[in-house]
């Protein structure tokens, strides 16, 4: 991903002391924030502004509230980063308050985590206006296993595909699921262990069939994304086509993301992919999917996971198990306090497809999706508060989180399947939702 260019302005009624400082920031800026901006040689308010992702205000002065058209003139973002800690000042709050009655879009980071977000996410959304690809595999979505389950995802609906390419700029290529396995069959076991000669891969009671079956797989994968090319993110619809493969892509996905920084998306999920996208790459921090089961959902939830009962606690109003392939979900190696590489858990994949049971750290997490009209992100503060296990089942070790008011959350969520993302980052991404134009709705 490219760096977001940053322009710095100045104001032409600055003396020469307060010029003086300016450049001092200046400098101090780019200690600060030169490995993820670019930042441009100094314009004069007024003055033209060419190739610029956002402003940045080094300084601000009193000349400001009357140079207020000129700076709407520009039509991009704005970032007053004009402490000395890299951060806003405090007394620059009457002119940021101004500016954004005028119609600005000014950002006052408090933290510099929050002020790299903030670059971060333009340079991400310059990325997919660029038009950003992302690889999909599959045939027949909704035709095959689970289809009374399948068939009622918007993400597969054309309307989705044309609302995404629109919105974002992005591109959403498909490719064949069951072209992707037979090429991976091609390959010769000894080419499969000689790729993965070199990886750590912890692995419980897998076949090194099962293994080399994901290697392939992951070669195959390989091969399609060097001829496409600029590939962002990848999926494939594993689950409901699964009966055209003798494994799962987990294994690929991890590889992918780990040596070649590339996102994925289970299920075939674009939704889900573009949502990961945006957030791990604006936030760079460890991002996941699961499928959320709330308590408050009762036997629909306890039936599809094959459990009897859901953990006795106090307020299980307010608690889910977060559970996806019979385990918490799939994360890379490096997002996780605990990842291995197990036979497959769900019956509706190959006797030797594998899964991975991993987990997050215990402790505050955040849940984020983007709605399906693309307009809205929703937020939900949480909890891990713990893994909890049952075996046989569909949920051999899932999550129980913990979040408030789970009546509204029922009324308000948009899908089965979240994105987790560690920490607090409600903060983080309401000034995600500035760059983007979203409407946050905190649940």
């Amino acid at each position: 991903m490219e760096k977001t260019r940053l322009v710095p302005v100045y104001f032409e009624a600055a003396n020469e002391r307060e010029l003086g400082e300016f450049h001092s920031q200046l400098e101090n800026l780019k200690s600060f924030y030169g490995d993820i901006a670019e930042i441009l040689a100094p314009v004069c308010v007024g003055e033209p502004v060419t190739d610029a992702d956002a402003i940045v205000f080094p300084q601000l002065i009193g000349a400001a509230f009357g140079d207020s058209d000129k700076l709407l003139s520009y039509g991009l973002p704005m970032i007053a980063l004009t402490s000395k800690f890299g951060t806003v000042e405090m007394w620059d709050w009457e002119i940021v308050t101004y500016l954004r009655e005028k119609g600005l879009n000014v950002f006052s980071p408090y933290t510099v985590e929050l002020a790299k977000v903030i670059i971060r996410s333009i340079a991400v959304r310059k990325t997919m206006l660029g038009g950003a690809r992302f690889l999909m595999f599959q045939d027949s979505p909704g035709e095959g296993m689970q289809a009374y389950i399948f068939k009622r995802f918007f993400w597969w609906e054309q309307e989705c595909t044309d609302r995404l390419e629109k919105t974002f700029g992005i591109k959403l290529i498909y490719r064949s699921y069951k072209e992707l396995n037979e090429k991976a069959r091609t390959i010769a076991d000894d080419e499969a262990r000689e790729t993965a000669g070199g990886w750590s891969i912890p692995m419980e009671g897998l076949s090194d069939t099962a293994f080399l079956s994901a290697v392939k797989l992951y070669m195959a994968v390989k091969e399609i994304i060097a001829e496409v090319g600029g590939v962002e993110g990848v999926g494939a619809n594993c689950l409901n086509e699964s009966f055209n493969s003798d494994t799962t892509p987990c294994l690929a996905w991890n590889e992918l993301f780990e040596k070649d920084n590339i996102i994925f998306a289970c299920e075939g999920d674009t939704l889900t992919m573009i949502s990961s996208y945006i957030l791990y790459r604006s936030l760079e921090q460890p991002t996941m999917m699961t499928n959320l089961y709330p308590f408050l959902v009762g036997m629909a939830a306890l039936a599809h996971e094959k459990i009897d009962s859901f953990p006795d606690i106090e307020d299980p109003d307010n608690h889910a198990l977060g559970v996806h392939c019979g385990y918490f979900g799939f994360a890379p190696q490096s997002f996780c306090s605990k990842w291995l590489m197990r036979p497959k858990a769900l019956q509706i994949v190959s006797e030797n497809a594998h899964v991975i049971d991993c987990e997050f750290p215990i402790g505050p997490v955040t849940l984020a999706k983007i709605y399906p009209d693309l307009k809205r992100f929703s937020v939900i503060d949480a909890e891990i508060v713990r893994y909890v296990q049952y075996p046989g089942s569909d949920c051999r070790n899932g999550a129980l989180i913990r979040w408030q008011n789970g009546h509204n959350i029922m009324e308000h969520l948009c899908s089965h399947h979240s994105l987790i993302v560690t920490g607090n980052q409600k903060p983080a991404l309401a000034q995600l939702a500035k760059t983007f134009g979203f409407e946050l709705v905190s649940l």
